[in-house]
């Protein structure tokens, strides 16, 4: 009987404190935030990802009421900067604006990651920016099937570049040549400021690029546009077609952008942040200034984005296999 009540009196003591604690987390979520926020880019000033978290910190500043303030901290392919988020109080006031890199590449190309990629706590998606395959206009082939019936009758010959060994350029030619059945051979540079030149002096055929640099090379007719790499037609280059419809269904490939914070940020701020990145998300200034940067808005709730994070894992995996690409 003595040992029931003690039970019951721990019991009751337990449900208050539990109470309690969730009385104060709501709180937190209600008064949050109540000084600057900090967004940690882990590339460089001026680079897609900073230019996308200036222009949402922006919205979610008149949004929320206080400062969202925009750190770059670049090098180790997004480790360095990613690391010092995961490290950080789970408190709300340091973000990540992660991305294939951060969150699920480095995984399988980083023997000594200083963190878990998969400690992190979802807040929201924010945006995408499309691949564009590119092409010179000296090559034998003029749209994607004869880029690939040539490729099927000369294998090794072609080549395509990318930004970098395990980027999403570099995997949007692993799928191609997975889904096609060709024999391309990748040659990585550094960038944009690389890769153009050397397709456009012929040093390369073809090259997976951003739809911010690799546009305005299209539209004055200096390259040819054989494919966008998402599966829908992007808003901002409407007439070009997807390498999906053209007859290779399930190729969907593009950087992507999302917010996340350190695992244990309490649910109702991550929720509070999550509703106000979609309402900024669908408001035309913002969306008009993201496109100037070459990127869509996404958005979606926090379990939309953990599905599509939990589907990337196996799938850029079997693509960094096929690369024959080892953890350096």
């Amino acid at each position: 009987m003595q040992f029931r009540l003690i039970r019951a009196l721990a019991g009751a003591a337990a449900m208050a404190f539990a109470a309690q604690a969730g009385a104060q987390t709501a709180a937190q979520a209600t008064d949050w935030p109540q000084h600057p926020v900090r967004i940690v880019v882990p590339f460089q000033a001026g680079s897609a990802t900073d230019l996308i978290s200036r222009q949402l910190g922006a919205a979610l500043a008149t949004e929320l009421g206080q400062p969202f303030v925009v750190e770059a901290r670049p090098g180790a392919a997004a480790a360095i900067g990613s690391a010092s988020v995961a490290r950080s109080a789970p408190d709300g006031y340091t973000l990540l604006m992660g991305g294939p890199a951060a969150v699920v590449t480095n995984r399988f190309l980083q023997k000594r990651l200083a963190y878990d990629p998969d400690a992190f706590a979802l807040v929201s998606m924010v945006a995408y920016t499309p691949n564009i395959l590119l092409a010179n206009t000296q090559q034998p082939f003029k749209t994607l099937p004869e880029m690939i019936a040539y490729a099927r009758a000369n294998p090794g010959k072609l080549t395509y570049a990318s930004f970098g060994t395990g980027t999403t350029s570099h995997m949007a030619g692993e799928m191609l040549k997975s889904i096609a059945g060709i024999d391309i051979l990748h040659v990585p540079y550094k960038g944009a400021g690389e890769a153009i030149p050397a397709l456009l002096s012929g040093q390369v055929s073809m090259y997976f690029d951003t739809i911010m640099t690799g546009l305005p090379q299209v539209k004055s007719g200096s390259l040819l546009a054989l494919g966008m790499s998402n599966s829908q037609r992007s808003a901002l280059a409407p007439n070009i077609p997807t390498i999906a419809e053209q007859g290779y269904a399930g190729y969907d490939i593009a950087p992507w952008y999302g917010l996340v914070a350190p695992e244990g940020t309490p649910a109702p701020i991550l929720d509070k942040l999550n509703r106000a990145v979609n309402k900024v998300l669908a408001d035309p200034a913002l969306r008009s200034k993201l496109a100037e940067a070459g990127a869509e808005p996404r958005g979606g709730s926090r379990e939309e984005f953990a599905a599509f994070i939990k589907a990337e894992i196996p799938r850029t995996k079997q693509l960094i296999d096929q690369a024959g690409i080892t953890p350096q």
